[in-house]
């Protein structure tokens, strides 16, 4: 298949990748020059705009850093309706507010474009092997034609409902994800002021009522899990900054609907003071770092 892939950055280029591999040809776009030159060496076209990119495609997509991103690669005079034809399907994979996929599948509506969302989870290892999960906010029609090329990608694909509601879950899954941190973190770090071997701890949590991904997989205690972040200095994983920008989304789509998220507020709190500290590039289990300096 023909796509344009728009947004090249640490999750998009493994997805552009794969997309490659599994024999489709690509479109490129993206700020990063050399990151469009290793793609082009494995067969895909660098274009010069986003308008250029989706000339004569079948399929576009777009994994981008944020909504103004996203607004202006589809909006701009040079962005993807400039150049789309009227009945190439678009999925958008960035993770973004829910308003503003749905504001530009309304543009996309009067040109006769079907857009949709479909944010992701499984990070940067999830995107270079394949095994993504896709949060799809689609119609059944829609859904049915993405599929077959999301599965080159992910190896989960969740049908969630109408376009907007993709964005829904991914937010609502990354705010329990920061939520639950916050909350594993504080845990261990009082079980390691009290005295108990950290080992031990973990075990009991992991095979007791505290067990959740953040204690099991992603354990902030150094050493307790060898592939996770807090085993090699909080590198690599899902930064802190990314969390704090997912977490900001779910706060700021609380607001707009008067639901109250106090936890939620309280761990994007927590995670822009782990910003302001510099730390936002490391792993947001890093988190943890925090209750260990304040003793």
């Amino acid at each position: 298949m023909k796509i344009a892939f728009i947004g090249l950055g640490n999750m998009g280029a493994p997805m552009a990748r794969n997309l490659i591999r599994a024999g489709n040809q690509l479109h490129l776009f993206d700020l990063n020059q050399q990151v469009l030159s290793e793609l082009a060496e494995l067969g895909g076209r660098v274009s010069k705009s986003p308008k250029h990119a989706v000339e004569g495609v079948e399929l576009v997509i777009t994994m981008l850093p944020a909504a103004a991103h996203v607004r202006s690669v589809y909006l701009n005079e040079d962005g993807v309706l400039a150049g789309i034809s009227a009945g190439v399907p678009v999925v958008d994979c960035s993770t973004i507010d829910p308003k503003t996929i749905r504001d530009v599948a309304a543009a996309a509506a009067k040109q006769g474009v079907v857009v949709s969302d479909a944010p992701v989870s499984g990070g940067t290892g999830g995107a270079q092997a394949g095994t993504l999960t896709f949060m799809v906010g689609a119609s059944p029609e829609h859904l049915s034609v993405l599929k077959p090329i999301l599965a080159q990608m992910g190896r989960n694909i969740v049908h969630c409902g109408e376009v907007g509601t993709g964005q829904i879950a991914k937010i609502c899954n990354n705010m329990l994800l920061g939520i639950s941190m916050v909350g594993v973190a504080e845990t261990m770090a009082l079980g390691n002021s009290l005295g108990i071997d950290m080992e031990i701890l973990a075990n009991i949590i992991n095979t007791s009522t505290g067990r959740c991904w953040s204690s099991e997989v992603c354990n902030p205690w150094p050493g307790i899990v060898e592939t996770a972040p807090a085993s090699r200095g909080y590198s690599g994983g899902f930064g802190a900054d990314l969390m704090l920008k997912d977490l900001g989304l779910a706060t700021e789509a609380a607001r707009v609907s008067h639901q109250p998220v106090i936890l939620g507020a309280v761990a994007q709190q927590m995670y822009q003071a782990m910003s302001l500290r510099g730390d936002g590039g490391k792993d947001f289990s890093a988190i943890i770092e925090g209750y260990l300096k304040s003793k």
